[in-house]
């Protein structure tokens, strides 16, 4: 896998359906190979600390599309799908007993007001 192809960005998610929607969260992906994520709340603040999360994948399908995954402290793998030239996103979360795949839209932050809790 290639996780240097978003290593360094911070990226705002925000989901249309499944079980977190009209929910966002920002994701830093660092350089060593792991990324933290935070809850947003509606004003773009970070709700409570960030969850860091030891390693992550990433692959490029093309100019356009990349492909992230990792698994939270929580046990649920996260695999989303970045459509760079549309802005919107895939993504399926899954557990040792469901799945579940949601929708939704993404833009790369740049020094928001997020950024300084993930570091």
């Amino acid at each position: 896998m290639e996780p240097q192809i978003v290593a360094g960005k911070s990226y705002r998610w925000t989901f249309f359906d499944g079980p977190m929607q009209g929910r966002s969260f920002e994701h830093v992906f660092r350089a060593d190979g792991g990324l933290s994520f935070v809850r947003l709340d509606a004003a773009g603040f970070p709700e409570g600390l960030p969850t860091r999360v030891a390693t992550y994948e990433a692959a490029s399908l093309g100019r356009d599309v990349t492909v992230i995954s990792y698994l939270s402290p929580s046990g649920t793998t996260l695999t989303t799908v970045l459509d760079h030239r549309s802005g919107l996103l895939v993504a399926v979360a899954s557990n040792e007993n469901d799945f579940w795949v949601q929708h939704g839209r993404f833009e790369e932050v740049h020094a928001q007001r997020g950024d300084a809790a993930h570091a």
